[in-house]
């Protein structure tokens, strides 16, 4: 359960970090001219918005390891990690592949700003980021889903409050004018990251016992 959780924790803040989960929200919150509350208030839905859409479709996906689990004991200690380790090196093959070119990944469609009603941009940024599950995150479901339902409940309960909190904190700190770190690398390389992590996270649980 600890893997399970320190896992989900390093995944939910290199996912929170990526910065067009946030950065677009400071850039409309100053061209709205709302408030910090507002601007967090429109982070919060829209990022609780964002990681329900996940945690629905990583359910399903967990749900489905547990019971693959639950019939072939070789799912729990072999192929749970080796799809880990697989997806990792896929993901960091798609970054190396693509190093190099620009481009966007953004969840938040720009068109949302062509409605100046508060209510109506945050319901629009949340309907974008709801429509926009991170696959990143839903792998991590099927290792989840070889310990049942607690370790399904782990890892959303996990996403849920790491990712909208994280969220927050950095839209805080830009908003503030704290945050001036440069993140075009995390930008054009978080697949390079998330599939480290998830290489070295099925590593690990290679030689850790349930």
């Amino acid at each position: 359960m600890w893997q399970l959780f320190t896992g989900s924790l390093l995944l939910s803040v290199i996912h929170a970090s990526i910065p067009n989960h946030w950065l677009p929200i400071i850039a409309i919150g100053k061209a709205e001219k709302w408030t910090v509350r507002e601007t967090l208030t429109a982070t919060a839905i829209a990022g609780f918005a964002h990681i329900l859409s996940t945690v629905i479709i990583g359910t399903i996906v967990g749900f489905i390891g547990w019971q693959l689990s639950s019939s072939y004991d070789g799912i729990t200690h072999y192929v749970a990690p080796a799809i880990l380790i697989l997806l990792g090196v896929v993901y960091i093959g798609i970054d190396i592949m693509k190093s190099g070119h620009s481009h966007d990944h953004s969840h938040i469609n720009q068109n949302v700003l062509q409605s100046r009603s508060k209510w109506a941009i945050i319901l629009s940024l949340s309907l974008a980021m709801f429509l926009s599950p991170c696959a990143e995150l839903e792998i991590y479901f099927f290792q989840a889903g070889t310990l049942g339902w607690a370790g399904i409940f782990i890892v959303s309960l996990v996403y849920m409050i790491c990712t909208v909190t994280f969220m927050m904190i950095l839209v805080y700190l830009g908003t503030l004018g704290v945050s001036r770190l440069n993140w075009s690398f995390l930008e054009h390389h978080n697949r390079l990251v998330t599939g480290g992590v998830l290489f070295i996270l099925g590593i690990v649980a290679f030689f850790v016992e349930y």
